[in-house]
């Protein structure tokens, strides 16, 4: 990963660490919402609300527009499908060192015979 991209996966996996924040991406990838509806579903004011919003906004994984006074936030497939790959290729380096060790117990095994 360059440096760019290695920022890009602190903003985005920063933004998933966060319970609500992860709740509100589930609400908005299943379709658009209002800050203010999003915000009647938690036990927080509505400035906390925004706040987390605006961490998921910066991170990439959701966009506002306006629609009268509303915010309207929806999520963005794209960039959950960009963790999910950041993801793959940590689990491909994970199942490459699995696999050397795996190779290691075998000739050791055959040596042993």
């Amino acid at each position: 990963m360059t440096e760019t991209s290695d920022d890009r996966a602190d903003a985005l996996f920063h933004a998933l660490a966060d319970r609500t924040r992860r709740d509100i991406l589930r609400r908005v990838l299943a379709g658009e919402h209002s800050v203010s509806a999003l915000a009647a579903n938690y036990d927080m004011s509505f400035a906390a609300v925004q706040k987390h919003v605006a961490v998921l906004e910066r991170a990439g994984l959701l966009t506002k527009r306006r629609s009268g006074r509303e915010q309207l936030a929806s999520g963005d497939v794209q960039a959950v499908r960009s963790v999910a790959s950041m993801l793959t290729e940590l689990e491909q380096v994970w199942r490459g060192r699995i696999a050397r060790i795996d190779m290691l117990i075998a000739s050791e095994t055959d040596q042993e015979d």
